[in-house]
């Protein structure tokens, strides 16, 4: 007796597949959301940009909100990665401050998922948590356990330098979304400019080079 598919190969294929089409799906949601802004961005144009039908779309994500929160989760996960990678390498901690807030220019002038989470953060009613809550309070730890090991100016204080950070790494956000594509590696270098300046003035003693 013939023994008859059991269509279990043909449920993985499809299972696959619905798996590319929601990777899809928020892949070109991320470049939309940074572009345009959540209200700026309706589920008919996403739609069309992903060349999926409307029905496709919503059989993966029922209201653009869903979708929003899908980025959102994408691009803080990113981020995660990142800020875990550079903090596991160990050393001074204010080398790995300055290490982190390049590897964050990095992210952000190449990564789409972290730009529109920063920005859907920020602006959309029900959003989940900012985006800089998953990497700013490790620059913090960081700073404070720098000035404990001296490696902080005796009149710097960890928290508005913290801060400052904040402030700048969220400016680079911006600056990415608007000139990164006409000069690719700009941003971070100015980024990297930038921090130096600012470690010259918060070190404890001069210093000749900072970490890459």
């Amino acid at each position: 007796m013939r023994n008859e598919p059991d269509g279990s190969g043909s449920a993985v294929v499809k299972q696959e597949r619905g798996v590319r089409t929601r990777n899809h799906l928020i892949s070109v949601a991320a470049a939309e959301f940074d572009r345009n802004g959540y209200e700026g961005t309706s589920l008919s144009r996403l739609s069309r940009s992903a060349g999926i039908s409307i029905g496709a779309v919503t059989f993966h994500f029922s209201a653009k909100g869903e979708l929003a929160s899908a980025v959102e989760d994408s691009g803080r996960a990113a981020t995660r990665r990142v800020v875990e990678g550079v903090t596991a390498r160990g050393g001074p901690a204010l080398d790995t401050v300055s290490s982190l807030v390049l590897a964050l220019g990095r992210l952000i002038e190449t990564d789409a998922a972290v730009r529109a989470a920063a920005r859907l953060t920020q602006e959309r009613v029900g959003a989940g948590p900012e985006w800089c809550g998953c990497w700013l309070p490790d620059v913090e730890e960081l700073l404070e356990q720098a000035a404990e090991e001296g490696q902080l100016h005796p009149e710097v204080d960890p928290r508005p330098l913290t801060q400052l950070t904040g402030h700048l790494v969220g400016g680079v956000v911006a600056r990415a979304r608007r000139d990164r594509a006409d000069r690719p590696g700009a941003v971070v270098g100015e980024l990297g400019e930038l921090w130096c300046l600012i470690r010259r003035r918060v070190a404890a003693r001069p210093e000749a080079e900072m970490p890459k």
